[in-house]
C-alpha cells in the first residue's frame, strides 16, 4: 500500500496537561481545529506556515470550572462570520466562545450533570447530551426543549442534515431519533453503551459502542452493516467527505482507517485511551488521547514528519506497557509464543499483531503495510504467571516498581521508579528534587512507597500516625482509632482538644466491621472473597467517637476569649456540658431538654474561627433521637442544612468543613435526618462534592462516608436513578483526587451499594467508565479490604 493510501505521522502536539477529550475542525482559520481537555481548557490550533508539519496554539479558552469533555463548531453567520465554538463540561455547563477572546460569550445552564456531547446544526442550533439522561436543544442563549426518554447517560448526539431530525445515543444501549422534540424511532442492536454518532448522508449514519462494533444505519431503522476490528470500547467516529470511508478510535490504543467497508490501516498510539478524532479539510486526521497529546497523521508525503520525529514516535510506542487484560491484543493467548525469528515472516494485513518471546519478556509488534516491516508497539505484562514477577524498564533501567504519582490536582502524573533495596526516604527526596516539588511531600511520598512495596524497606518506618506535612507525633485529624493517641498540637499545646482526632467512623452493627480498623477486621480473619461483606451497606456509617474532656476544655477556653456578644454564661456552658454527656451515652434514659438543644443551636453560629468544638457537640448530638427530631424536622431541618452547607464552602476552614460533613453523616441515624437529607440531596451532594478538591484526607473520608450513607438509603429504589446518578458522578469525580485508602474504600462501598441489584445503575456506572477508573485498586493488598471490595464492585459491573 503506497503513500496515497497510508497515513503517517505529521506531528505530535503536547497540547494539554491532561486527557484530550474532544476535537473539531474549525470554520476559521483554514486548516485549524479546536481541542478540549480535562485540564479545563479549549484550544484553537492553526497551521504554522514556517513549519509545514506543525500547528501553533492561537487561542486558549477558559470558562469551565471542571473537566471539558466535548466540543462542536457553530457555523459562521452574519453576526459571527468566523463561527463560534461550543464546549461542554463536568460543571454541567456549555460555554460558547468567539475566536477573538479567551472567555465565553455566554454560558448555557440547564443540565443537571456532565455535558458529554455536543452537535451543531443550522441557524445556530446546538444539541447537547448529558449524564443526566437528557438531551437539550438550544438556540441562542435559551433551551428550547428537553428530550427525555433515555434511561441512562446520553453519550452521543447528532443533528442530521434533514431539518428537524436529531439523534441521541445512550448508555442504555439504544439510539433514538427525535423530531420536534418527540421520539420518532428507537434503534436497538448495540450490546453496550453507544459512545459516538456520525453523519453519512441525509438518510444514513454510523454509530460506535463499548461493544467494540460500528454500525451503519438507515434513518428508517434498518442496520445495514456491522464493522468489527476494534478489541475494546470505541469512543469516536469521523466520516471522510466522500460519505463512505471513515475513521474510528478507542480504548485499544488505536486509530483505524476504514475504506470500502474494511479496516485498511491500524495506527497504534502510546496512550491507553484514544478519546477523539476529527478529519481536517485537507484530509489529515487529528486524534486526542489520554496522554494529553494531539497527534496529526497525513497521507501527503510533503507533510510527513521528519525521520527523527517519526523515530521518536516509534520509540515512544515501543516503550508502552500492554496489559492483555485490557483487551488491547484481542483474544490472543500469550503462552507458548515463538521467538524473534517469527518477525522474518511478513504480515498479512496492516495492523496485524504478533507477540514474540524475547528472553523472559513478551513483546508486541504490529505490521506496517506502508513500511513493509514489523513495528514494536510495546511490552506485554501481567498476562501469565511467569510474567507476574517481571521487573519494569524505565528510562533504560530495570526496577521492581514504577509508580505513577499524582501530587497536585490537575497536574500531569509523574513516574517514580523504585527497587526494594533502595532507601524509600532517599528515593522520595530525589523524586521531589527531580520534579521540582516541595519538600513538604517527603513523608507522604516515602510512606506511599513503603505502603505499596509491602514494607520491604531499609531502616525504621515512621510512626503510623505521623503527619506527612508537619512531622512525627503531630496532629492528623481523624487518624486515631479511639479517644486516645492524641499527639502534640503545634498550635495549641500538648494534650489540647483537636477536632476530628478520634476514629474515622463506625457502623452501628457489631461483629467484623471493615470500617473500624484492625481490631475488628483483618485480612487473616476475613471471609473468602466470594462472600461479599462490604455492600450493599444500608446501616450507614456514623462518626461516634469523642474525647469529652478535651471538647469541653476547648469550649471553655474559647468561650473565655470569645467576643462579648458571643460569650456564653456559666448556665449556658452547663447546658452544653450536660447535653454532651447525655448524647455520648445513647443508652441513657434521660432526654435532652428544649433549653439544651436551643443553646446548642445558638452556639453553633459562633464565629467560624472558634465554632469547631460546638460543631463536634452538634455532630454527636444529632445521633440522639430527640435532637434528631428537633433539629432535622420541619423548618428547623432546612435551617440546619443551610447552616452546615454554609460551613462547607471551598474557602471555609477545613476543621469546620470536616465536622459539618460528619454532622450530615450522623443525621442519617434518625428518620427526620434521613428525610431531611434525601430532600436536599442535590444541594448537599453538590456542595460536598466540591470539597474533594480540599487536600485533607479526613474531609475525603467524611465525604466518602456521606456518599455511602446516601447510597444505603437509595438501595432497593430503582426509580431513584437521578439520585443514584449523582452519587455515581460525585464518587467518580472524588476518586480522581482522593488518595487516602480509607476514603477510597468507602467510595468503593458507596459505588457497590449504588449499583447492587439495579441494572440501570450498573449501566450508568459502566457508561461513566467506573470500571476502568477503579480497576487499579483491585491490586491493592494493604489494606486488603480495598482490593477485595474493588474486585467485588468490578464483578457487579461485568
Amino acid at each position: 500500500m503506497s503513500g496515497s493510501n497510508s497515513y503517517r505521522l505529521r506531528c505530535s502536539l503536547p497540547a494539554h496537561e491532561m486527557d484530550v477529550r474532544g476535537l473539531a475542525a474549525a470554520a476559521f482559520p483554514d486548516g485549524a481545529f479546536v481541542s478540549v481537555s480535562r485540564d479545563r481548557t479549549a484550544r484553537l490550533w492553526v497551521p504554522n506556515p514556517s513549519e509545514n508539519q506543525a500547528f501553533t496554539e492561537m487561542l486558549c479558552m477558559n470558562g469551565h470550572s471542571n473537566f471539558v469533555s466535548c466540543v462542536c463548531i457553530i457555523a459562521p453567520n452574519e453576526t459571527y462570520p468566523r463561527g463560534l465554538i461550543a464546549t461542554g463540561g463536568h460543571d454541567n455547563n456549555i460555554c460558547v466562545f468567539s475566536l477573538d477572546r479567551p472567555d465565553p460569550l455566554f454560558t448555557l445552564k440547564g443540565h443537571k450533570n456532565t455535558v458529554c456531547t455536543l452537535s451543531a446544526g443550522k441557524f445556530g442550533t446546538i444539541l447537547s447530551g448529558s449524564w443526566d439522561t437528557t438531551a437539550k436543544v438550544w438556540l441562542g442563549e435559551k433551551c428550547m426543549m428537553t428530550l427525555e426518554g433515555h434511561t441512562a447517560a446520553v453519550w452521543a448526539v447528532l443533528i442530521l442534515p434533514d431539518q428537524g431530525l436529531m439523534l441521541s445515543g445512550s448508555a442504555d444501549k439504544t439510539i433514538k431519533l427525535w423530531k420536534a422534540g418527540r421520539c420518532e424511532n428507537t434503534y436497538t442492536g448495540h450490546e453496550d453503551c453507544v459512545r459516538g454518532l456520525a453523519v453519512i448522508n441525509d438518510v444514513e449514519f454510523f454509530s460506535c459502542s463499548n461493544d467494540a462494533s460500528i454500525r451503519r444505519w438507515m434513518v428508517t431503522g434498518e442496520c445495514v452493516q456491522i464493522y468489527y476490528g476494534h478489541t475494546n470500547y470505541i469512543y469516536s467516529l469521523a466520516v471522510f467527505p466522500n460519505g463512505q470511508d471513515f475513521i474510528s478510535t478507542g480504548e485499544d490504543r488505536t486509530l483505524r482507517v476504514w475504506r470500502k467497508g474494511e479496516c485498511s490501516q491500524t495506527i497504534r498510539l502510546p496512550a491507553q485511551s484514544v478519546w477523539c478524532c476529527c478529519i481536517l479539510p485537507n484530509g489529515d486526521i487529528a486524534v486526542g488521547a489520554s496522554d494529553g497529546i494531539i497527534r496529526v497523521f497525513t497521507e501527503s508525503e510533503e507533510r510527513v514528519a521528519s525521520a527523527q520525529d517519526v523515530q521518536a514516535f516509534e520509540d515512544e510506542l515501543s516503550k508502552a506497557i500492554i496489559d492483555p487484560k485490557t483487551g488491547d491484543l484481542g483474544d490472543i493467548k500469550i503462552e507458548d509464543l515463538p521467538g524473534r525469528e517469527h518477525l522474518t515472516e511478513p504480515g498479512n494485513r496492516d495492523g496485524q499483531t504478533r507477540l514474540i518471546k524475547e528472553d523472559s519478556n513478551v513483546e508486541a509488534y504490529q505490521w506496517s503495510m506502508s513500511d513493509e516491516r514489523w513495528v514494536k508497539i510495546g511490552d506485554v505484562v501481567g498476562g501469565s504467571s511467569q510474567q507476574s514477577s517481571k521487573r519494569v524498564m524505565y528510562e533504560g533501567k530495570e526496577y521492581d516498581f514504577v509508580f505513577t504519582i499524582d501530587v497536585n490536582e490537575g497536574g500531569p502524573p509523574m513516574k517514580l521508579p523504585y527497587n526494594v533495596t533502595d532507601d524509600p526516604w532517599l528515593v522520595a527526596h530525589n523524586f521531589l528534587e527531580k520534579n521540582d516539588l516541595s519538600p513538604m511531600f517527603l513523608d507522604q511520598v516515602a510512606n506511599f512507597i513503603i505502603e505499596n512495596t509491602k514494607g520491604q524497606t531499609i531502616g525504621p518506618a515512621p510512626p503510623s500516625v505521623a503527619d506527612p506535612f508537619t512531622g512525627a507525633g503531630r496532629y492528623i485529624p481523624g487518624s486515631g482509632e479511639g479517644s486516645h493517641g492524641f499527639g502534640i498540637d503545634p498550635f495549641t499545646g500538648a494534650g489540647r482538644y483537636i477536632p476530628g482526632s478520634e476514629s474515622t467512623g463506625t457502623v452501628p452493627s457489631g461483629g467484623a466491621d471493615p470500617f473500624t480498623g484492625g481490631s475488628a477486621y483483618s485480612s487473616s480473619s476475613r471471609q473468602k472473597a466470594t462472600t461479599n461483606i462490604f455492600f450493599p451497606n444500608t446501616d450507614g456509617v456514623m462518626f461516634e467517637q469523642a474525647n469529652i474532656t478535651q471538647i469541653l476544655g476547648k469550649l471553655r477556653e474559647l468561650n473565655n476569649d470569645a467576643p462579648a456578644d458571643h460569650k456564653l454564661s456559666d448556665a449556658a456552658l452547663d447546658c452544653l456540658e450536660k447535653l454532651l454527656m447525655l448524647v455520648s451515652d445513647l443508652k441513657s434514659q434521660e432526654q435532652p431538654t428544649a433549653d439544651q438543644i436551643s443553646v446548642l443551636w445558638r452556639t453553633s453560629h459562633w464565629p467560624e474561627d472558634i465554632v469547631f468544638p460546638v460543631l463536634d457537640i452538634l455532630r454527636l448530638a444529632v445521633r440522639h433521637p430527640e435532637v434528631n427530631a428537633q433539629l432535622c424536622g420541619g423548618t428547623e431541618g432546612a435551617s440546619l442544612c443551610n447552616h452546615l452547607l454554609g460551613l462547607m464552602t471551598p474557602e471555609g476552614r477545613p476543621a469546620n468543613q470536616m465536622l459539618a460533613l460528619r454532622t450530615l453523616c450522623n443525621c442519617f441515624s434518625g428518620s427526620h435526618g434521613r428525610a431531611l437529607l434525601l430532600g436536599h440531596r442535590d444541594t448537599v451532594l453538590s456542595r460536598a462534592g466540591d470539597l474533594r478538591a480540599v487536600c485533607n484526607k479526613n474531609i475525603h473520608v467524611a465525604l466518602a462516608t456521606l456518599l455511602l450513607n446516601y447510597a444505603g438509603r437509595l438501595y432497593g429504589q430503582p426509580a431513584e436513578i437521578e439520585a443514584k446518578a449523582q452519587c455515581l458522578s460525585v464518587a467518580s469525580t472524588a476518586l480522581e483526587v482522593v488518595q487516602d485508602k480509607e476514603a477510597v474504600f468507602r467510595l468503593l462501598v458507596a459505588l457497590g451499594t449504588t449499583v447492587a441489584g439495579d441494572n440501570t445503575a450498573k449501566d450508568l456506572a459502566r457508561s461513566l467508565g467506573v470500571n476502568s477508573q477503579i480497576s487499579k485498586y483491585a491490586r491493592v493488598s494493604e489494606p486488603a479490604k480495598v482490593g477485595e471490595c474493588c474486585r467485588l464492585v468490578l464483578d457487579e459491573l461485568q
